[in-house]
């Protein structure tokens, strides 16, 4: 039977393999959460981890991790807000028939060409 000794970073066993401190599973998953990812900074979420590392629930190197992994997930949930965002002002400035930069930069075009061939027909 496989024995284990318990120590605040991991739970090892004898036959080699290492399992999570559940305290920082827990964690992890409170601060993954979408919601406690944007609601924390930065150094909300490293104050937070210092003060576990501090009091010995989760080893250094854990913790250091951890503030990537939140950090990482912050950001893609922020560019898949913003990107919703973006997707949804698009579709209502063309309910409200907004013309788009293209649009803008197509009349632009037309009339560069038109004034050129006004310019034309005056000289002739």
């Amino acid at each position: 039977m496989a024995t284990k000794t318990q120590t605040p970073e991991v739970l090892e066993h004898t036959n080699g393999k290492e399992e999570q401190n559940p305290l920082l599973e827990a964690v992890r998953k409170v601060l993954l959460a979408g919601i406690g990812a944007f609601a924390l900074g930065k150094e909300e979420i490293e104050d937070f981890v210092d003060k576990l590392i501090e009091r010995g629930e989760i080893a250094e190197k854990d913790g250091r991790k951890l503030v990537r992994e939140v950090m990482d997930r912050r950001k893609k949930d922020a560019e898949k807000a913003e990107d919703e965002i973006t997707k949804r002002i698009e579709s209502v400035m063309e309910r409200m028939n907004v013309p788009s930069k293209a649009d803008i930069d197509a009349l632009s075009e037309k009339i560069v060409a038109l004034s050129k061939k006004v310019d034309e027909l005056k000289k002739s």
